[in-house]
This record gives C-alpha cells, structure tokens and sequence, in this order.
C-alpha cells in the first residue's frame, strides 16, 4: 500500500488489486499548486469548500464519498462520520481500510473529536492531520489529537507551502512541538508492505509532492520510504 502526497489535504492511497483513493483534491486556482493530474476508483472529500472537494479534477468517473456511512468500493472499505464544521460547512473524517490497515483522513477538521468519537473511528495506523492552522487544527490541537488517537504513523498536511494561496503555518512548528528534527523522516511516498512491521512508537513522517514546495526543502535526498520489507530484509 502506497500513500503520496499531492499538497494541501490531498493524498492518493493505492494498493495492488484494490481500488485507488484520492482523498480531498482540490480547486489549484483557488488553492494554488499546479492542476492535479490524477486517476482514481474513488474520491473521499472532507467538506464542500475549493480546497478539498474538486473532484472534476479526478479522472476515471470516481466513487464519489462526500457524507457519513459504511461504504465498500473495489474491496476497500471506508467509514465516514461528520466531525465539525469549517466556516459553516460540515467536515467529515474518513477511516480507509486497506488489507487490515487503518488510514484515517481527518479532513478540514477545526476542532477535537470528543473521545465517544475517537473511539468509534477505531484502530488508527496511519493518521492524516491538518497541522498548520486557518480553519482547520492549529499545532497545539494536532498534537493533542495525535496524543489522543495513538496511531504507528502520523503524517502532517494543511501547512504552509511556498506554491500554496493559503496563508498557514509552517511544518516547522508543527515539528517543533512533537520534538524532532524537520530533516527527519521525509520521503516522496510512504509504503507499508508489512503491518507487523509498523513502529510501536508514533512516528512523525513528511511527504514531499511531486509538484515541489516546503517539504522538499527540507531535504533533497528524500526517497521512498518503505515500512515492512526493508525491516524484514534486515532482520
């Protein structure tokens, strides 16, 4: 299962011989970015605002997921439960379910869920988390949600980045508050081909995208990050 980030909120999931996800494409004009280029079965968005619900931009006529519910698409399966508004609009977090592995995409998500919520999203092992501000989760409030939900893997998004339109905060102080370094940890994609292999521990991992920006400043050797196989090899 491979996860790449494309800016912003959005993310595309995919899996061999499973249905491809895009989480929250957004509207570049609005957003900045250059256009998004991609090709999916299906499409989750977060809320009905430009910057993560422009599905026109999604070829491949997608399964659209825009509300709470049970859904099963090319053998994934997604929960959708609404969590918050964003300037009036309803958010809603989506937990994406891959093979037994758990990625939960929390969208535009301005507040922290309530602990009957957090319960009911279930095993998180990857967590998609707005860090940066705006009208979503601010540092303090990520952290805190992070502390909460306990996922292997966190990887931060809706932060400032030098192509975006969106005045938000920098990675750097997301990266400040968790304690870690913001050359750690910064790869093009994150592949997680072992889930006995994920890190007991939350671990904090950046992703570049292909359109350039913050992250890839952080580090120019960035690579592939593999979770599982490079593990299991080594061991």
């Amino acid at each position: 299962m491979e996860i790449t980030w494309y800016g912003h909120s959005c993310f595309r999931i995919t899996e061999r011989g499973m249905g491809t996800v895009v989480c929250d494409p957004y509207d570049h004009q609005e957003i900045g970015f250059d256009p998004l280029k991609l090709k999916s079965d299906i499409v989750t968005c977060s809320c009905d605002l430009p910057g993560h619900n422009f599905v026109s931009t999604v070829k491949g006529d997608p399964f659209v997921v825009n509300s709470s519910g049970e859904y099963e698409i090319n053998n994934v399966f997604i929960n959708g439960y609404h969590c918050g508004e964003s300037q009036d609009v309803r958010n809603y977090c989506y937990v994406i379910e891959y093979n037994g592995l758990f990625i939960a995409h929390m969208g535009n998500l301005n507040r922290i869920p309530t602990m009957s919520e957090i319960e009911n999203y279930g095993t998180i092992h990857v967590l998609l988390v707005p860090v940066g501000g705006g009208y979503a989760l601010n540092t303090a409030k990520a952290v805190e949600l992070i502390s909460q939900i306990k996922p292997n893997i966190v990887i931060p998004m809706h932060y400032y980045d030098p192509l975006s339109k969106i005045e938000l905060d920098p990675l750097s102080k997301f990266l400040k508050e968790m304690g870690i370094s913001q050359t750690e940890d910064v790869y093009n994609s994150l592949k997680i081909t072992n889930l006995n292999q994920l890190p007991e521990e939350t671990k904090v991992v950046i992703l570049n995208h292909p359109l350039g920006g913050y992250s890839s400043e952080l580090d120019d050797a960035a690579e592939e990050s593999e979770i599982g196989e490079e593990e299991e090899n080594a061991g």
